[in-house]
């Protein structure tokens, strides 16, 4: 295969990219209305409960999908508990345990970035072939399912 057209080098570079300069900044571009508390760390908590499969979603659920260890998830969430975007209850299974849940001000959030995420698509392969974009957009959806579960 011709090195230009590897897509394994084409990927990390994208992905050093976003991690040095494009998420750090990301919350920022919402608009100047965003709330303080919209920070990327706030962002990584709702995602990462919004993406735990299972009915009962746990700190050490979050430490998992963020890579993270629990203490920094712990820390993380009692962060984003503190600005009123995930709410604790003790489990059914197991008392000792916090279960967390979004409230509706992290669904906001969410949904608000999602619309930004897709506006950052758009605005990266806006200029392709609708079934370029189509295709693109399946084979990361498909990338992201099989790396992420």
């Amino acid at each position: 295969m011709h090195a230009s057209i590897e897509g394994g080098p084409a990927l990390f570079r994208l992905v050093r990219h976003w991690a040095r300069q494009w998420a750090p900044d990301v919350v920022e571009r919402f608009g100047e209305d965003t709330p303080p508390s919209w920070t990327v760390p706030n962002l990584f908590v709702i995602q990462a409960v919004d993406g735990t499969a299972g009915d009962e979603v746990t700190v050490a659920d979050v430490a998992r999908q963020l890579g993270v260890d629990r203490s920094v998830a712990s820390r993380m969430v009692a962060e984003a508990a503190r600005e009123g975007f995930v709410a604790r209850s003790t489990s059914t299974r197991d008392a000792r345990r916090a279960v967390l849940t979004l409230t509706d001000t992290a669904k906001e959030f969410l949904d608000a970035s999602r619309a930004h995420q897709r506006q950052a698509f758009e605005a990266l392969v806006g200029h392709w072939a609708e079934e370029d974009r189509e295709r693109f957009a399946g084979y990361l959806s498909r990338l992201a399912g099989e790396v992420l579960g």
